[in-house]
């Protein structure tokens, strides 16, 4: 049983995560690899999230839960700081959308 697991832990070293793909979102190659504010904003966009910036907070935290421990503390850093960058557009979405339902309401 033990050799069973020993030869599991060395197939591991190919991450699925590469093969993963969905219809509803379709970022850029590399764009992971970017810097804190381009990755916030493509992130937000139409064109790679098309259910809005919501969806793209749940791309990004899949990209950082299943990296794990192969990011770098620096790439860790800046996708943390693109999370930060993403809430806040987010909660300015959905304030921009209350403020309008609240209008309409009126």
């Amino acid at each position: 049983m033990d050799e069973a697991r020993k030869g599991s832990t060395k197939e591991n070293k190919n991450r699925w995560i590469a093969t993963v793909t969905t219809d509803s979102t379709h970022p850029e190659p590399g764009l992971f690899k970017k810097s804190a504010s381009a990755i916030a904003s493509a992130l937000a966009s139409k064109k790679v999230s098309p259910k809005g910036p919501a969806s793209g907070m749940r791309m990004l935290n899949y990209f950082i839960n299943r990296a794990g421990r192969g990011l770098s503390r620096e790439r860790r850093t800046e996708l943390e700081k693109a999370k930060e960058l993403l809430s806040k557009r987010i909660q300015k979405n959905k304030q921009a959308q209350d403020k309008a339902a609240t209008r309409k309401a009126a």
